[in-house]
């Protein structure tokens, strides 16, 4: 074994492993061509672990939008609504199921008093969406004069929110705006305005956190993509 203060200085910079610093004594051109292949054999088992395909019923998703990723975007959604809603005391509106790890992300980066309220509105069954919305779970707060942010996971068509908004602007809310952690902009069929949104997606199917594919998927803490 090579002794450390006898390696060339670049190696003991980027503090190469040792069983690798062990082939420089037999030639530098050997250890370029060694250090080559363990970074080519080392990029591809991170490469596999980045595309690590799992299992959901009959459909096999791939990670797409990392953990971090997430945060970052949640902490970009309230750090706007930090700015535009304090004072306003707001009625958050969680819209279940898949918005609760959203909301719950979400609310402890709130600053200001506000108010929680949930309903549970669906317009998927599987991988499509069925352009009907069912609703299951009402409102339990008055809305007459308030201002509400109706927090979702995600808008691809826009057809649920379509449904809920003039709902609560028949209840005589102040004002209604919309979040959402995820935006679909290629599937979009309405006009209304999404006055915060995290970060915008492409129109692919996804699961993880929070959202689901027939029930399961929504305990995932990243966001993952169905493979074609």
């Amino acid at each position: 074994m090579i002794a450390e203060k006898t390696m060339p200085k670049v190696l003991r910079i980027f503090k190469v492993p040792k069983v690798l610093i062990s082939w420089y004594a037999e030639s530098d051109i050997q250890l370029v061509k060694k250090l080559n292949f363990a970074g080519i054999v080392l990029n591809s088992i991170s490469m596999e672990k980045t595309k690590e395909i799992i299992q959901v019923l009959d459909k096999k998703f791939v990670p797409s939008i990392s953990a971090e990723k997430i945060d970052q975007a949640i902490q970009k959604v309230a750090g706007y609504m930090n700015e535009d809603l304090a004072g306003k005391n707001p009625l958050f509106i969680v819209v279940l199921n898949g918005a609760f790890m959203f909301a719950s992300d979400l609310l402890k980066k709130i600053n200001f008093d506000c108010e929680v309220s949930f309903v549970k509105l669906s317009s998927y069954v599987g991988t499509q969406t069925t352009n009907t919305v069912r609703e299951l779970i009402g409102l339990d707060r008055v809305l007459k004069g308030r201002t509400v942010v109706i927090i979702e996971d995600i808008i691809d068509t826009g057809i649920t929110m379509a449904h809920t908004l003039p709902l609560l602007k028949n209840l005589e809310a102040k004002d209604v705006k919309v979040a959402t952690l995820l935006f679909k902009p290629d599937a979009f069929q309405k006009d209304y305005r999404i006055d915060y949104v995290g970060m915008k997606i492409p129109n692919d199917f996804i699961i993880g956190y929070g959202l689901d594919y027939n029930g399961y998927g929504r305990n995932l803490p990243e966001i993952y993509t169905v493979v074609k």
